[in-house]
């Protein structure tokens, strides 16, 4: 099934990476950005280079809030410092919609990446306050956004880690991952553990720049294609 998917942030590498992904498994995609013009500039760069590869890609640009009343789907891939503003700005347009939270809110001084507190715990948390009327999820937090962007690059051994308060929302996400991996993505629970993931691309920054690689997550003895067995106490309730 493909979606309208809109990426806030779309312009930037990671936004542009996942839309490139995205547009090639058949969604619409439509790229937001506070620049019109330039979101629509980077949409025409995406259709070229699918078409280069024999793809028909259905790729558009708007200004942010164009994009978040497109998309049935929202990918925020907004810069960290952006994100309170932007979210703010549209909370009307993305009401109801299913909200992806990508944000990692990290800060660099002389001893590399490190992550950076929130008052509400993590960034997807505080998306989640700002927009009561959506359904958010975080998700695509530790793919590289070159390796991404490398259509050749096979992301098949990376696992996109998946959380959310809502199942049947984190359920669809993980299908979304798929779409960009060629992998389902890894369900790990509420919302809060958004606290964990998005600090943890500090680690894999840091791994990265000291290998000179583009380290990524795997779950070992997990296979994302079968459905997670039911928690004890409801298996037993239902014995």
């Amino acid at each position: 099934m493909s979606d309208t998917i809109a990426v806030l942030g779309g312009t930037g590498a990671l936004g542009r990476a996942l839309a490139l992904r995205l547009a090639r498994a058949g969604h619409l995609v439509v790229l937001g950005s506070r620049d019109a013009e330039r979101a629509r500039a980077s949409a025409a760069e995406l259709r070229e280079t699918l078409s280069a590869t024999g793809v028909d890609a259905r790729v558009d640009g708007e200004a942010n809030a164009g994009a978040a009343s497109a998309g049935e789907i929202v990918l925020l891939a907004t810069p960290w410092d952006e994100c309170g503003a932007s979210i703010t700005a549209l909370t009307g347009e993305l009401a109801g919609r299913l909200v992806v939270s990508c944000i990692n809110p990290l800060g660099f001084d002389a001893k590399g990446p490190h992550g950076i507190a929130v008052a509400e715990g993590s960034a997807a948390e505080q998306v989640a306050a700002l927009l009561p009327a959506s359904t958010v999820t975080a998700a695509f937090h530790h793919l590289s956004a070159p390796s991404v962007a490398d259509l050749d690059n096979d992301l098949s051994g990376e696992d996109v880690l998946v959380c959310g308060d809502d199942a049947a929302a984190r359920a669809r996400v993980v299908q979304l991952a798929a779409d960009v991996t060629g992998r389902p993505g890894v369900e790990v629970g509420a919302l809060r553990q958004a606290r964990v993931l998005e600090p943890f691309t500090a680690v894999i920054i840091a791994v990265n720049k000291r290998y000179r690689t583009r380290a990524g997550v795997l779950m070992t003895h997990v296979d994302p294609a079968r459905p997670a067995p039911a928690p004890k106490a409801a298996a037993q309730a239902h014995a």
